[in-house]
């Protein structure tokens, strides 16, 4: 197994552990699928959330793809310093999208969204977003 496959296990269980202590029931999602990673539902199972989760092992730009029509789900959270120190940003897909910074190389488009814009207080640990 990889370590960017362990790596991404540790912000995908990570997320789930946080979200069942706020009372989601979370479950992940097929793993290299499109779209979300988390199907989470509350406790009267009246109310269900998908969530992206990005997770890199240091404070590291986050890859989006080619275009921003990939950003899914209901909110997004960006795991940072995996490999030792685990610091989660919660985001609503708008912000990812506002915030992503457009690269070209070689004539190809490529979008990324820098430390400088997920790792702020606006973000950071804001588990509370969940409500």
């Amino acid at each position: 197994m990889s370590t960017k496959h362990i790596t991404g296990n540790v912000g995908l269980y990570l997320t789930c552990y946080k979200l069942s202590k706020l009372g989601w029931n979370a479950m992940p999602t097929a793993r290299n699928a499109r779209g979300i990673d988390i199907v989470a539902y509350d406790r009267r199972a009246s109310h269900f959330i998908g969530v992206q989760v990005k997770t890199v092992s240091k404070r590291s730009p986050i890859g989006l793809g080619k275009d921003l029509d990939n950003i899914a789900g209901d909110f997004w959270v960006i795991v940072a310093r995996a490999a030792d120190e685990p610091t989660s940003f919660v985001m609503f897909p708008e912000e990812v999208k506002r915030l992503a910074h457009r690269g070209e190389k070689d004539g190809r488009v490529s979008f990324w969204l820098q430390p400088n814009a997920y790792d702020v207080e606006d973000f950071r640990e804001r588990w509370d977003r969940f409500g």
